[in-house]
């Protein structure tokens, strides 16, 4: 049989291929052991809507870059989200700007699964980049994510991670 490589093979095996980033973020070390981020892939007519959602933001608060990305998502295979929630640790430690998690308010991060979520996204993509799929990190398409509600609860810091397979990395000559 002869099989030839073009980007219906890529959706074919979208799952071979997405799965090692998704586990790598997933086992990424977490503070104190508990996981507050919840992971998303999103692809086909939902990558689609991510994307319009983008252009649409773009001309809301005249950020021309939310739809420069967007033509980057049109053009990727898939997307990976990566989100995490306000809850806190428990720990009092002040990095947050309060004196304690009781006296943090909802609306404000803690720390640590913001740090979290950087290195389950710093997982994610190592793990892309060795699989030598091209990638980059967006807070424009996490924003998009949030609007949309692609998430099961209010996960209010969302990143995402678009992916592509082509014989020049998309996200490298962005104008």
């Amino acid at each position: 049989m002869i099989r030839k490589f073009d980007t219906h093979w890529v959706e074919e095996h979208l799952t071979s291929l997405v799965s090692p980033l998704l586990i790598a973020a997933q086992t990424a070390p977490k503070g104190r052991g508990i996981n507050t981020l919840e992971i998303v892939l999103v692809n086909g007519a939902e990558k689609d809507a991510l994307a319009d959602k983008m252009d649409e933001i773009s001309q809301r608060i005249s950020a021309p870059f939310f739809s420069r990305d967007a033509q980057n998502i049109r053009h990727c295979f898939a997307v990976i989200l990566l989100s995490t929630d306000h809850s806190v640790r428990g720990l009092n430690c002040g990095y947050c700007g309060y004196a304690c998690c009781e006296e943090k308010p909802d609306t404000s991060p803690c720390v640590f699964n913001v740090t979290d979520l950087g290195i389950a996204l710093g997982s994610a993509v190592s793990t892309a980049m060795q699989l030598k799929l091209d990638n980059r990190i967006l807070y424009s398409a996490g924003k998009a994510a949030g609007e949309l509600g692609f998430f099961t609860k209010n996960m209010p810091i969302i990143f995402a991670i678009p992916l592509s397979v082509s014989e020049k990395n998309i996200f490298f000559d962005r104008k």
